[in-house]
């Protein structure tokens, strides 16, 4: 059980630590003091950085997929589920405007490293571009529900960056409303 929980936590810090200063810029030695543990003890779980970044990758994966999961499980209307996933830019808003999205930020860094782990965190998009795609199908929206997922997904991602380019100013609030409007419309038909 101990073992088991040191790796969690293991994960735990370097999600956040990969989240707030980059893949690139979290060592193992930051991730042990963060987590407490001595590099010896580290490395009984992790032999490298990137299976680290593996495992990350399949939390963010299994805890997007779970949320996600949960919002249609409330028996929500496809357009409120979708308004959720909006309204994810309001929630994160701190975090957004300091760190970006986790999504993008780590995706990002990790295409510019040409780094093999890019489809890994691809992937993490593609959950939510299916996702999406099935709400806008529930909406009747047929063949446009891919296109309307991905306009939606590019939308929240440039939200997520612009924000962090001026975070003192509510470009993010107005933005996440006029998403919240464009929603209605596209609702109404």
């Amino acid at each position: 059980m101990a073992r088991n929980s040191t790796r969690e936590n293991i994960i735990t810090a370097a999600d956040r630590l990969f989240y707030e200063r980059g893949f690139e810029n979290s060592s193992f030695a930051d991730v042990a003091q963060l987590v407490g543990i001595s590099r010896g003890n580290f490395y009984y779980h992790f032999k490298t950085k990137d299976e680290i970044l593996d495992a990350v990758i399949r939390r963010r994966i299994e805890e997007r997929a779970r949320m996600l999961d949960a919002w249609v499980d409330t028996s929500q209307s496809p357009k409120e589920s979708i308004a959720q996933f909006i309204r994810i830019l309001l929630m994160n808003e701190e975090k957004i405007r300091r760190y970006g999205c986790p999504v993008g930020s780590l995706f990002a860094e990790l295409a510019k490293l040409n780094h093999p782990a890019e489809g890994g965190a691809r992937e993490v998009f593609n959950l939510f571009r299916i996702w999406l795609r099935r709400r806008f199908e529930e909406m009747g929206k047929g063949q446009a529900s891919d296109r309307l997922a991905l306009h939606l997904l590019a939308r929240s991602q440039g939200v997520a960056m612009l924000a962090r380019a001026y975070p003192t100013e509510p470009f993010l609030e107005r933005e996440a409303e006029e998403l919240l409007a464009w929603l209605e419309t596209v609702a109404e038909g």
